[in-house]
Parts: structure tokens; sequence; C-alpha cells
């Protein structure tokens, strides 16, 4: 049976390790040394709940990332020294291309390979694979209700009090989109790592008072033709602020992990 390590232990982390495959066992949990004792009550015994990679005893065949940007910085350099492989859901994260090339010759140095998960959003196969052959323009345009931005910067863009109909508040990078709503970063940074990268990629970001979901949409065309793909997301339950599809992408790259056929 393949070993798990998991990087945070959070409402999605929980979704995780509810539905891993049954040949694949959870051995190691990582997270901030005062989480140490509540995580170790939620889990079976024979769990090695750590809050460093290189307390580790042993090595595990897939290690995955479901804690947040700040876990990534702490965490993903030294999985890579190792010459694991790692799995991230904040890829948000890499949109600091000095980070973004600290790992990337990281894992080239010691055999190991960093994997960028869908997350949150749909298509992300046909972006990769139309970059292959001519991909010209990708547009990321993300659409969510005004209290789905508070406490970010659209409230120093637009009075999220007064808006009556869909606004579009923020036009920019994906880099720039990425670094100033880190919070709401992980879809665009993926649509742009799988195409034409960070500074190419095109985002819009509105605000909707009339929608109580999140709303992702991707525009592409090039060589291979035009392409638009839609996604109105539900939230974890146990989380709203937290994708379901997010939550079962990491399940996804779980099964993937111990499955003889991918898809």
């Amino acid at each position: 049976m393949k070993q798990l390590m998991m990087i945070g232990f959070g409402a999605m982390a929980s979704e995780v390790y509810a539905h891993l495959p049954h040949d694949l066992a959870l051995k190691w949990i990582v997270v901030p040394e005062g989480s140490i004792d509540s995580v170790k009550q939620k889990v079976s015994a024979d769990i090695q709940v750590i809050s460093d990679i290189d307390q580790c005893e042993g090595t595990p065949d897939y290690v995955i990332e479901v804690a947040g940007q700040a876990a990534v910085k702490e965490h993903a350099k030294k999985v890579l020294q190792h010459g694991w492989t790692i799995g991230l859901i904040s890829v948000g994260t890499l949109a600091d291309s000095v980070f973004f090339t600290e790992l990337q010759q990281t894992a080239e140095k010691n055999g190991a390979h960093l994997h960028l998960l869908a997350g949150a959003i749909a298509g992300i196969d046909g972006i990769a694979a139309a970059k292959e052959g001519g991909l010209e323009q990708v547009t990321y345009k993300g659409c969510k209700s005004p209290n789905s931005w508070r406490g970010s910067y659209a409230e120093q863009l637009i009075d999220l009090d007064q808006v009556q109909a869909p606004t579009v508040f923020y036009r920019g990078s994906a880099r720039e989109a990425a670094l100033k709503f880190p919070a709401n970063a992980n879809v665009a940074a993926t649509i742009a790592l799988a195409g034409v990268g960070m500074d190419q990629t095109q985002v819009e970001l509105m605000v909707d008072p009339a929608i109580q979901q999140n709303k992702h949409t991707i525009v592409a065309q090039g060589r291979f033709g035009q392409m638009t793909v839609e996604m109105i997301g539900v939230p974890l339950a146990s989380n709203p602020k937290t994708s379901t599809l997010a939550a079962l992408s990491v399940i996804r790259a779980c099964r993937n992990s111990v499955e003889a056929i991918q898809i």
C-alpha cells in the first residue's frame, strides 16, 4: 500500500481524508506546532503529526498540500529536496517568480516532481494541450457576490455596498491579479501556468449582487480553434470559502498516484 503525506488539515484536508483511495494510506500530517495536539485527536494513532518535513519518519509515495500559500512557502522546497513528488492546490503562490524558479530548480536537481492541481476550475487539460501547438490568447473571468469579495483588494476598487448590476472592477495580468488577490489567486494562476504564462494571461474580475455562487470562465483561442469553459462552483459545506471541486481535484490527484490507469 502506498503512503501519503498531507500538508495541512483544515476543511479541505478533512474532505480528502474521508475519501482517500483504499490503497493509499495517510501516514503523515504536517501542521503548525500549535495544531499538533488537536489534529492528533481527529485521526488514527498510526498517523505521525509533525510540524516540519524533516521530522518525517519514512518516505511518502506522494505529498499533497491543502494548507494555503504560507505552507507552500514553508514546506514545498524541503519536500522537493527529499526527491518526493508533491501536488499543490495553492498554485497562486507561484505568482512569485523568484519562488517559482527556486522550486523548479530544486525539483530538477533532486529528481522530484511538482504537480499543479486544477482546483476549482475545469478545462485545464484542454488549455495545456492547446499550449503545445499554438495557444495565442487566454482570458480568465471570475465573478462573485459582493460578500465574497469583502476583505480583499476589491474594496479599494469598488464600493461593494452600492453595486446594483454585474460590474467588472479589475482587469490585468494573471500575475498581478494573483499578487493583489492572494485569497482568490489559485484559479487564475493555474490557468496561466497551464497556458500562455502569468504575464500574458488576462484576468477580469467582476462582482454581481444577483449571484450566490462563484462563476469561473476561461476564454481561449489559437491554432486549435476557440474554447470557452464555464464553471459555477458550489462551496464546501464545511467551509464556504473553499470550493467543492477544488477538494475533489485533490482526491483525484491522490487516486492518480495509485491507479494503473489515469485520466
